[in-house]
């Protein structure tokens, strides 16, 4: 027993020799200074959350996230625009609460949360540091006059903008702003709205940036930013496919039981008083489009004003959906429910993207993509490729502190209600990124957060 015991010990005594040796993380600045740290860009980087730009929502902007980091680093304050309402500035916020649809139905859902705004005529008299502007495009941020309330009425100018823009300088641009900082540290990520307001209105109702003009847009942004020595960190724009704005609502969602009352539906749609003529002027003139239903999911019936090409009259300028289309969040579902749309009802083009739209929306993300890229490798910036992230998050998921997020609308915990912007946890998985981008570059040690710490979207 005592050799046994003495054996135990000398095995003890190995186990504790051989314990790896902790290396304690210590924070530093590496090559960057964080002295005074100005985040540029759009609504992702002002905290824009569940429709809308709202208190808290704002404090858990990933930007203000990154700004309490640089802290550990050196970095000075991080200076919001605060909004002092929890309703947000312009009307729109919406929270998870029951509802009940035509048919009676009543569930869980994100619905419209009502109350006293701050708006934007309650202008901020401070300097700040978070200069993310609710829509701007890139051109945006270089546009005189963008945050002067004389232009609101031309549609020149941005209510955000117009909260926070000098009142000494009214005609100063978003990046002239930032500049007055006298930034050491900027961060970039813009893009999004220069594909976005085209997707979002289902081609229908903007324009996507051209190219060309982007690219003088971007690399005037970033030429302004680093004039004064500033180092900073980019981030390019996600493929249209990868946020629960465009995933949630299958384009099969038109779904006929087998019952009496759904065979005599479906009787009517294949028939005469259906879409059987419309089939038939399709066969007599040589072209591809038919409608057709059967019991189970079916592809929506949907107006395709690019139908046009082929001489066609508007009310032929219809067909069924395919597989890779995309149904907005947006695409009323009581409609679809109670007034036959997508069946005996075309939806409208404002409500899809077609696959063309997606192509060319998915051409355009591609080629401002390389732009971001390059301009950060002519700088020697840090560069964070969003889309890369937001397409893994859409196929497999990634899972941090136990979370997983996905993009699925409500449950996977990265969009929150208005399908495109981030929750608390989403933005602090982004400024994770962001961290990891900037120590790489700059061979920092800056701490990345705890998700974990971060709320989710709250149920009632």
């Amino acid at each position: 027993m005592k050799i046994r015991y003495l054996f135990y010990l000398a095995l003890l005594a190995f186990v504790v020799s051989c314990k790896p040796e902790v290396n304690e993380f210590t924070p530093s600045k590496g090559g960057a200074d964080f002295t005074t740290y100005v985040a540029v860009g759009n609504s992702l980087t002002a905290g824009y959350a569940d429709g809308a730009l709202y208190k808290s929502g704002q404090s858990y902007s990933w930007a203000n996230i990154l700004g309490q980091q640089f802290a550990t680093v050196g970095g000075g304050a991080f200076v919001q625009p605060v909004v002092t309402s929890e309703f947000g500035v312009l009307p729109g916020k919406r929270k998870l609460g029951l509802s009940t649809d035509c048919l009676g139905v009543q569930s869980l859902g994100p619905v419209l949360d009502n109350g006293e705004l701050d708006p934007y005529t309650n202008h901020v008299d401070y300097a700040v540091n978070n200069l993310g502007v609710p829509g701007a495009k890139a051109l945006h941020l270089l546009a005189p006059g963008y945050g002067n309330p004389a232009n609101l009425a031309a549609g020149l100018a941005n209510p955000y903008f117009v909260r926070f823009a000098s009142t000494t300088d009214p005609n100063i641009t978003v990046v002239g702003q930032a500049m007055s900082m006298s930034p050491t540290f900027f961060s970039l990520w813009i893009g999004n709205n220069d594909v976005l307001g085209y997707a979002t209105s289902g081609g229908a109702g903007d324009v996507i940036t051209d190219t060309l003009a982007f690219s003088e847009y971007y690399f005037g942004l970033i030429q302004t930013l680093t004039t004064g020595g500033a180092k900073g960190v980019v981030a390019n724009i996600p493929g249209v496919t990868s946020t629960a704005f465009f995933t949630t609502i299958p384009s099969d969602v038109i779904d006929i039981p087998d019952t009496p009352e759904g065979q005599g539906y479906l009787a009517i749609l294949n028939g005469e008083q259906g879409y059987a003529p419309y089939n038939a002027f399709m066969e007599s003139h040589g072209l591809p489009y038919r409608i057709t239903f059967a019991i189970g999911p079916n592809q929506m019936v949907i107006k395709d004003p690019a139908m046009s090409f082929y001489d066609l009259p508007e009310q032929l300028q219809i067909r069924q959906m395919v597989d890779g289309e995309l149904a907005l969040l947006t695409l009323p579902q009581d409609s679809i429910k109670c007034a036959t749309w997508g069946s005996g009802v075309p939806v409208p083009d404002q409500y899809i993207l077609t696959k063309a739209e997606i192509d060319y929306i998915t051409s355009s993300t591609t080629a401002f993509n390389d732009i971001i890229y390059q301009a950060a490798l002519a700088k020697g910036l840090a560069f964070v490729d969003v889309n890369a992230i937001m397409s893994e998050v859409a196929t497999t998921g990634v899972t941090f502190d136990g979370i997983t997020f996905t993009n699925t609308f409500v449950t996977g915990n990265l969009f929150s209600l208005d399908g495109i912007h981030l929750t608390p946890q989403g933005n602090a998985v982004v400024a994770n990124y962001f961290i990891d981008a900037i120590n790489g570059q700059y061979g920092a040690q800056i701490p990345k957060v705890s998700v974990a710490n971060y709320p989710p979207i709250p149920f009632p």
